[in-house]
């Protein structure tokens, strides 16, 4: 049996480190998907996506020409591609042109198709083990957020925006596989900082019109599009390389059904959004399916 499949079967105890990085990234994410409606108000979803990780790229970069990293060898160097170009680049421009149309609830309920993809994946090509057990979590997870994305109200209908967040989903799918890997070697922030410097690149054609934008936004826009920046690209991109490095990718991708509920409970406390019944029953639902997949045997 491999490493990872051990790993993965005898559910090891999560170090407070790991829960630290899990909890960073979960909050970090959540509050992403209203900033990213907040910030489409004044910036079109590539400008949005190019100021973002503009600002995330630097300070990355910083970390980089300090630490003075081992640079990747030519055979991990596709892996590390795969990270800026994927699941920095063309995740953000997906997702931020697709919550143009779809609601935040419905794109959490699209965008989570990924955990399932990522454990059929993973089970294939990392040698991991998810247990009958973690399936049933997974699932409860999934109809918990499906519940969310219902109750509100806008319900949940197969169009060129949703088909753009599935994409997304797939994009951090193939990212998540790609890139576990690298941890045995690199550090997960230099993994993480190397995302977002490439994929900053990137995006970088599109900063001059970004910046012009940026002239005539409304302060919200203007404050969104530096907050997805700060907090969930340069920091919680970063947890989560910490999350995925010290844990099985498909439970460290499991987590991330709790990003929806989390994102309910922000708009509640920030925007005063009341969320209805099938929004708390399906918050709750989700947070039981990942309790349910982390219990031992």
């Amino acid at each position: 049996m491999s490493a990872a499949a051990l790993t993965s079967d005898t559910q090891p105890r999560l170090e407070l480190a790991t829960v630290a990085a899990v909890a960073i990234t979960v909050i970090g994410w959540a509050s992403a998907f209203p900033a990213i409606r907040a910030g489409l108000t004044a910036f079109g979803p590539i400008e949005l996506g190019a100021i973002r990780f503009g600002i995330a790229a630097l300070p990355a970069l910083v970390y980089l020409l300090v630490m003075r990293p081992a640079l990747p060898s030519l055979g991990e160097a596709w892996r590390f591609a795969t990270g800026g170009v994927v699941f920095v680049a063309l995740y953000t421009v997906l997702l931020n042109m697709g919550e143009q149309t779809v609601s935040a609830g419905a794109a959490s309920f699209i965008i989570n198709v990924s955990p399932i993809l990522t454990a059929i994946l993973a089970t294939l090509l990392l040698g991991e083990r998810f247990r009958a057990l973690a399936w049933v979590g997974t699932f409860v997870s999934f109809f918990g957020v499906g519940l969310i994305a219902l109750g509100e109200g806008d319900g949940l209908s197969l169009d060129t925006g949703a088909l753009l967040i599935f994409g997304g989903a797939v994009c951090t799918t193939v990212n998540t596989i790609v890139q576990k890997p690298l941890f045995a070697r690199h550090k997960p922030l230099t993994v993480a900082a190397w995302n977002m410097v490439v994929g900053g690149l990137l995006l970088s054609p599109a900063l001059p019109s970004a910046l012009s934008q940026a002239v005539t936004a409304n302060s919200e826009a203007l404050l969104s599009a530096v907050y997805l920046g700060i907090i969930p690209s340069f920091v919680a991109y970063g947890s989560w390389a910490v999350a995925l490095s010290r844990l099985p990718a498909s439970r460290a991708s499991n987590y991330l059904y709790c990003v929806p509920p989390v994102a309910t409970l922000i708009g509640f406390v920030w925007l005063a959004e009341v969320p209805g019944l099938l929004g708390v029953v399906g918050g709750l639902l989700a947070l039981g399916g990942v309790v349910i997949v982390n219990l031992r045997r």
